[in-house]
């Protein structure tokens, strides 16, 4: 008894379940080390691959906003810098059509002056010669009465016109000096 009692209460001893439980153990891992962590594997190995190809599609994508951001202020930078060129030519030729209407101002300022210089001596030459007829029939009849004498005659009237103008213009140095 000792034996038999002794078999089956020791619990070294394996028994017929033990081996059993041990092969269904044993099968049960073949099967899934065979079958099922392949496949599993292969998943999560996918799965990582999926997130590195997404990590490195996000990391490209934020280099080409990056790239695209820079692009953008170089760009934004240029426009500002052509902006303030377009400004300044616009203020030197602004200038430049100033200045150029100025003198053209000038030059038709001078032209008018010249123009009405050139009548008023025209106008002057026109009063001078009628007062010279005027004064001239006007002296020679005075001068008759003074005298007591006509002086119908031409030359003789021109004589005494030109005698009495250049007497009154020797007085008035104001008549003079109006040129």
């Amino acid at each position: 008894m000792p034996t038999t009692n002794s078999a089956s209460g020791n619990f070294l001893v394996p028994n017929g379940t033990f081996i059993v439980e041990l092969l269904a153990f044993v099968l049960l891992l073949w099967v899934l080390a065979k079958f099922v962590l392949p496949r599993i594997n292969s998943a999560m190995t996918s799965r990582q691959q999926d997130i590195q190809r997404l990590y490195a599609e996000l990391e490209e994508s934020r280099d080409q906003a990056r790239a695209a951001e820079e692009e953008y202020r170089a760009q934004l930078v240029e426009a500002r810098h052509e902006a303030a060129r377009i400004r300044e030519q616009a203020r030197e030729e602004g200038a430049a059509i100033v200045s150029e209407a100025r003198e053209q101002a000038q030059t038709e300022s001078a032209r008018i002056l010249k123009h009405a210089q050139l009548q008023l001596d025209a106008e002057r030459q026109q009063v001078i010669q009628q007062l010279r007829g005027q004064v001239g029939t006007m002296a020679t009849t005075l001068a008759g009465r003074i005298v007591g004498e006509a002086l119908e005659d031409d030359e003789r009237r021109n004589r005494t016109v030109e005698r009495f103008l250049a007497t009154l213009e020797s007085q008035d140095p104001a008549g003079s000096g109006a040129h």
